[in-house]
């Protein structure tokens, strides 16, 4: 037996894609403006994780499981703080963004978390 966490509790939405620092598919991302979404800098909080995007348009899951890399230490399992890496992922951060990880993977430095 297998088990998956995706499907639960998930939702997207449609933004506009940020001109100066567009959003990209698999990537984390903040609001940046009305209805606005852009690729993360270090240290933000992350809106949620951009599915599909285009010039203008971004799709952006917004609640339920994602996998995302991560840098520097390993997020430990359970609800833990987490913001942006700066390139499209996750990093422990005191002052982040309580989520819950349910699966790291050290070996593929990633990890599984509910939005």
């Amino acid at each position: 037996m297998s088990i998956s966490f995706g499907g639960i509790g998930e939702y997207a939405a449609t933004f506009h894609n940020s001109e100066a620092l567009p959003a990209a598919a698999g990537k984390a991302v903040k609001i940046s403006g009305n209805g606005e979404v852009s690729a993360c800098s270090a240290g933000d909080n992350i809106a949620g994780v951009c599915i599909s995007a285009g010039a203008q348009f971004a799709a952006v899951q917004l609640r339920g499981f994602v996998k995302l890399p991560y840098s520097g230490t390993a997020p430990t399992l359970g609800f833990v703080k987490l913001s942006a890496d700066g390139s499209g992922g996750i990093k422990a951060d005191s002052n982040g963004r309580e989520y819950l990880v349910v699966e790291v993977d050290t070996s593929a430095k990633t990890a599984g978390l509910f939005l």
